[in-house]
């Protein structure tokens, strides 16, 4: 079988500045885009392997709006553990586990990220939690033979990295990697009354003390690494540093072979404080 991990998630989610927390409506929730591509690469997985999709999420009673939304677009069972919507992601990915591991899911899909906290990491956790295989943040997905599946990946500063997946693996997909096929309107009627099997989500470990609601703080990007002022005493720093009596540079049109133009990119790079390899 093949599982889409699926997520139910406000798609217009606000933030309360004084808790730091997200405020979810029900109104405005659903599937985001990352999750309807993971699952429509799952739907083509099975169509292409002949094998069952089951679509599977984690949250309130709410979240199976989604579930049904899978089945519409072809999920043959659906599964929900009852769990708050606040919870961290080690907790869900370890209730996802218990669920992938009855069905006998060989794959599991995911969306690369969430709209709420974003962090993308439940796929990892669950990857750990499988002992599988993982293949996280794919930007190009390509269905091949039984089982077997290569992609492009998203590294840091701006590489890329293609993977050849065979077997059961933890894939996680950004949004644009796929579109979620229209469902049918009688598939659509009928998804309305389709069986939504409930799960209890297991009793694990206490959710940590950085992890706990009011405890959560504003996300900080790295920081540029800049380097170190030039001069010999405090005023010549001050200067370098504001860059006074220095010309703005103007554009200029290069024309070299291949190899030097990269070369100078990356002498233009370093120039302006960009961490070059």
């Amino acid at each position: 079988m093949i599982a889409a991990c699926l997520k139910w998630v406000d798609r217009r989610p606000e933030w309360d500045p004084a808790t730091s927390q997200v405020i979810t409506d029900a109104r405005t929730s659903g599937l985001s885009a990352p999750d309807a591509a993971a699952l429509e690469l799952a739907l083509r997985c099975g169509d292409a392997w002949s094998r069952p999709v089951a679509a599977v999420t984690a949250g309130p009673p709410a979240a199976e709006d989604v579930l049904r939304e899978a089945i519409a677009a072809g999920a043959v069972r659906a599964v929900r553990v009852d769990l708050p919507a606040t919870s961290p992601s080690n907790v869900v990915a370890s209730a996802l586990a218990g669920v992938l591991a009855d069905l006998d899911a060989t794959s599991a899909w995911c969306g690369d990220h969430s709209l709420d906290r974003g962090s993308g990491s439940v796929p990892a956790y669950l990857a750990a939690e499988l002992a599988r295989p993982q293949a996280l943040g794919l930007v190009e997905v390509s269905i091949g033979g039984s089982g077997e599946v290569s992609g492009l990946r998203r590294l840091d500063r701006g590489r890329r990295e293609r993977l050849a997946v065979a077997g059961g693996a933890v894939l996680s997909v950004e949004g644009s990697a796929a579109r979620l096929r229209r469902a049918p309107l009688a598939a659509a009627m009928a998804a309305r009354s389709a069986p939504i099997e409930v799960r209890v989500a297991p009793a694990g470990d206490p959710v940590p003390a950085k992890l706990a609601p009011g405890a959560l703080r504003l996300y900080r990007p790295r920081a540029r690494v800049w380097p170190a002022p030039d001069g010999d005493t405090a005023l010549d720093r001050i200067a370098d540093l504001t860059a006074t009596g220095m010309t703005k540079g103007r554009p200029e049109t290069v024309i070299l072979d291949p190899a030097a133009a990269a070369e100078r990119i990356l002498e233009a790079l370093a120039a302006w404080g960009y961490d070059v390899p």
